[in-house]
């Protein structure tokens, strides 16, 4: 019995998906549960397992093509399902496609960029992954996974990279190119030109996309973090015994931005051809930079979260987006997006807003200078820059300085002696 295969809905606010690579080709067997293609998103790449088991008949939709979820992509024969397979509960095709993996059957093997597709070390490895492995001549079946079910992720491929080329060396080298001689975007060749991914290519229509529709304006305050920063100097420590992860700035500014979105909620809003959508929930987008992506995954009523909520949140969902452990739902639904680029170092930033949202903010570097105080005294303090990229169809500049403001003041007002 012949079943049409759709495009699959990834995430709440996504319309259309593009089909990255089929791990299958007309006339394979393909079990059910198991991967068979991959589809691409501006938020995010899945594997998307077959709702049932059979014959590939036909593929409707070629590689590189995108178009809107619910439409038909495949076809496949159904057949009965074998009786050893292993019961995995019911998934996916019409909601999120977090690939669900299971045992592939044993059929002959065929070689699959250079590696036997029989091989079990290889199912539930990502094309992704696996190409991943094969730039940074990583052998996949010496390693342990640490994703979920011990699958592996491009976290572990680069751990193991690292791993391999901390051995002693007489002098240092630059890395060595992909085997095949290709240049890549995680490891160039000079005088090359890189292929764009799917990932690069939605990511590139999507900034084009924001800058010709949305009228971007800017602006910056300083902000003296000095009692802020001795406040998370004193707690650290602490809190990293209790949860295992670092506590940054990035939770005290997220508690403060929520503040200044509750007070302003046009600032928390949407452009539509109907009006001003004003958003009821504050759903914090974190801007995640890996080695060859951008994402954003959301913190969900970030308002209602204290600041040891927002970095336990925060720093689960940074650590899942470097392992690759993210799903569809976890890049959707975001309203105001909060970007870290203080981290590497940033004094100073205009960031490009994504699309439906009305405004990003930055939280630049903590440089400590002289700054003149009460009594016109100067005294060393800890100074912050904090820029606002906003949507001026839907905020005009008032109001804009008038929410960067209200940051200022609660990140200002913030320890030395607070509670987290």
């Amino acid at each position: 019995m012949p079943t049409t295969i759709k495009m699959p809905q990834l995430g709440e606010t996504v319309t259309e998906g593009t089909v990255a690579q089929w791990l299958k080709k007309p006339g394979d067997r393909i079990e059910k549960y198991e991967a068979f293609v991959e589809v691409s998103t501006d938020k995010v790449n899945a594997e998307v397992p077959a709702p049932v088991s059979g014959v590939l008949r036909e593929i409707i939709v070629n590689e590189g093509e995108t178009v809107p979820t619910g439409a038909p992509i495949a076809i496949i024969d159904e057949v009965g399902a074998p009786t050893n397979a292993e019961p995995v509960a019911d998934a996916i095709m019409a909601g999120t496609a977090t690939a669900v993996h299971t045992a592939a059957p044993a059929a002959s093997p065929s070689k699959t960029n250079g590696v036997s597709r029989s091989d079990s070390s290889l199912r539930g490895v990502s094309p992704a992954v696996r190409k991943l492995a094969r730039e940074h001549n990583v052998d996949v079946t010496a390693i342990r996974g640490t994703g979920a079910n011990g699958r592996i992720t491009a976290q572990d491929i680069l751990e193991a990279s690292r791993a391999g080329s901390a051995a002693p060396a007489a002098a240092p080298r630059a890395p060595s190119p992909p085997s095949d001689g290709r240049s890549t975007y995680m490891n160039p060749i000079p005088g090359t030109t890189v292929p764009l991914t799917q990932a690069r290519k939605i990511i590139a229509q999507r900034m084009v996309e924001s800058r010709h529709t949305a009228p971007h304006a800017w602006t910056m305050v300083e902000v003296d973090v000095t009692n802020l920063w001795a406040w998370r100097t004193r707690a650290k420590d602490a809190f990293e015994r209790e949860h295992g992860q670092k506590l940054t700035l990035l939770p005290f500014f997220m508690r403060a931005v929520v503040g200044s979105l509750a007070a302003y909620p046009l600032m928390n809003a949407s452009f539509t051809d109907a009006g001003i959508k004003v958003h009821k929930d504050i759903n914090v987008s974190i801007a995640v930079a890996l080695p060859d992506n951008l994402i954003l995954p959301v913190v969900r009523n970030a308002d209602k979260l204290s600041i040891k909520g927002l970095a336990v949140a925060a720093g689960s969902l940074i650590d899942r987006a470097r392992r690759a452990q993210l799903g569809a739902d976890d890049l959707a639904g975001g309203t105001f997006t909060v970007n870290n680029t203080g981290a590497n170092g940033s004094i100073l930033s205009a960031p490009i807003l994504p699309t439906g949202q009305a405004g990003i903010i930055t939280m630049e570097a903590v440089v400590k200078r002289p700054v003149v105080v009460t009594g016109d005294a100067i005294a060393i303090r800890s100074i912050m820059n904090v820029c606002l990229s906003l949507d001026h169809r839907v905020v005009d500049g008032g109001i804009a300085s008038a929410f960067l403001s209200d940051v200022k003041k609660r990140l200002e007002a913030m320890g030395p002696s607070g509670t987290l």
